[in-house]
């Protein structure tokens, strides 16, 4: 594998696809009826890539991708510090718009309750119309967004500044499904896991900063509503400058991708005709892959756990330590910091060992055992030790987040990363809506315990569930030479083995 300096990719004249890949045509989504054509359209398109010898498509890395990875990351960054921004400061929005706690949480939740019917749409652009409009898309709705709260800085605007959070949610349909199409479609197997955790890394490190930066940006003054505005403008007009800058950046830097292949995975997906492409029939395949369906269940409850221990962490921390807005911001900064740790580490140990399932399931029983140890020590009345054990949950509960999005392309391949990791996201969404109305009002009605104790249970039940999921690592078998080629989403006690060592044979050949 060499790096692309930037020529275009040549087509080729004539010549046959090596025996073993003909099958892959009957997979991803494609209409009944619709393989043997693809076949012969593949075996065309093949031609460009194939290398002189083995008979091995030819896979290049391209130097723009490290480019493509950080603009998007930037753009994550600053939609996750908007979705964040109005939580960490729930008692200030409260009293700046003279509205109720509940009413600042939907700040929050209106992130979650805008993907949920929004997500299939958006997948279904990602798939039929590609990668650089739906990251057109995000980035300029997030900078739509960002202005548009700028308008709202005056009491009694809450309708605009709630209107204004629902667009850039609406941004965050076309964002939260990119970091494992960006890593699959740009990055090579010994990096695409890494590269996925960095995309996701983006995205925390934007609620890192969202934790951190507006407690000291917007003191709590209610004796003065004229500073309080104008210390949330610097914060609106700030946001809207960076994210506008962002989205001119990705217009210069996303392209569709590479001009070669980063590996043999993708230059097999690549051969494919795609008016043959089903994308109804790529979702029924996802609903019949039963370990995938178990993913999905566990996925969303532990980012569902996180994003409603996000969105209520203020409230939990100034129950019982009053006052103390800044250093619940400190804290949120240090559970996202140490979950970006986390994310590198796993990210790195994945391309190492591909080891999905068991890191997977490791890394969700040490959430599980995080949260208990930060639930019973919350109201010890000591801030360094909410610290301690607020840095060990996030660098599980947040680390396991690129996790399920590379585990959910392992299982699912070749099906499109961008509706397996959308899928995923939905899940969460609707989790962190459920828990974060329940655990609220557990914590407003009882204490933060009850509503930990809560998420606690539901995390057991994740646990379970992640050990019934069954590995088949089908992307890792083609990038290996293995070559498990009849790879429809089907659920894994599919009868595949006689034609898996048939086509080992052929291979072999």
């Amino acid at each position: 594998m060499v790096e692309d300096g930037g020529e275009e990719e040549a087509e080729g004249e004539s010549g046959e696809m090596p025996a073993a890949a003909a099958p892959l045509q009957r997979c991803n989504g494609f209409l009944p009826g619709k393989e043997e054509a693809a076949a012969g359209g593949g075996e065309r398109a093949a031609q460009a890539m194939l290398a002189a010898g083995g008979g091995r498509p030819e896979t290049r890395l391209s130097r723009r991708r490290l480019a493509v990875l950080a603009v998007f990351s930037c753009y994550s960054l600053v939609n996750a510090f908007q979705w964040i921004q109005y939580s960490i400061l729930s008692n200030v929005f409260a009293g700046f718009y003279g509205v109720t706690f509940p009413q600042i949480d939907w700040l929050s939740m209106v992130y979650m309750v805008a993907y949920v019917p929004l997500i299939l749409p958006a997948t279904w652009l990602l798939d039929a119309r590609g990668l650089r409009l739906t990251a057109l898309l995000g980035a300029g709705l997030n900078a739509l967004g960002a202005w548009l709260k700028c308008g709202s800085l005056a009491p009694g605007r809450y309708p605009l500044t709630l209107a204004a959070q629902a667009v850039c949610a609406v941004a965050q349909v076309f964002i939260l499904g990119l970091p494992s199409r960006i890593a699959s479609v740009w990055f090579g197997p010994t990096e695409v896991s890494t590269a996925c955790a960095v995309a996701v890394l983006g995205n925390q490190l934007g609620t890192a900063i969202g934790f951190l930066l507006p407690p000291v940006l917007v003191p709590n003054t209610p004796n003065d509503i004229d500073l309080m505005a104008h210390n949330i403008g610097i914060m609106f007009y700030g946001t809207a400058i960076v994210s506008t800058l962002l989205f001119f950046l990705t217009g210069v830097v996303f392209e569709e991708k590479p001009k070669y292949p980063p590996s043999h995975s993708q230059a097999v997906l690549q051969t494919k005709p795609p008016e043959d492409y089903s994308y109804k029939q790529s979702i029924i395949n996802l609903f019949k892959n039963i370990p995938f369906i178990l993913l999905l269940i566990s996925y969303g409850i532990m980012t569902g756990a996180f994003y409603s221990v996000s969105t209520l962490l203020n409230q939990m921390i100034v129950t019982h330590y009053e006052g103390e807005e800044v250093n619940a911001g400190r804290i949120g900064l240090t559970l996202v910091v140490a979950g970006m740790v986390g994310s590198i580490i796993c990210g790195l140990w994945l391309d190492y060992t591909k080891t999905y399932k068991q890191t997977t399931l490791i890394v969700y029983i040490l959430s599980f055992i995080g949260l208990l140890v930060f639930t019973f020590t919350l109201d010890l009345g000591y801030l360094i030790v909410v610290f301690v054990t607020g840095g060990v949950l996030g660098f599980f509960m947040t680390g396991y987040l690129p996790l399920g999005f590379e585990f959910a392309v392992e299982i699912t391949y070749p099906e499109s990363e961008g509706t397996s990791s959308g899928l995923l996201n939905a899940s969460a969404q609707i989790f962190g809506i459920v828990f974060t109305l329940v655990q609220g009002k557990l914590t407003t009605d009882y204490s933060p315990r009850a509503g930990n104790i809560f998420l606690c249970a539901w995390i057991f039940v994740g646990i379970i569930l992640t050990a019934l999921i069954k590995s088949d690592l089908r992307r890792h078998n083609v990038n290996s030479g293995i070559m498990n080629l009849d790879v429809k989403a089907v659920p894994v006690d599919s009868p595949v083995e006689p034609e898996r060592a048939a086509l080992k044979s052929q291979s072999a050949l």
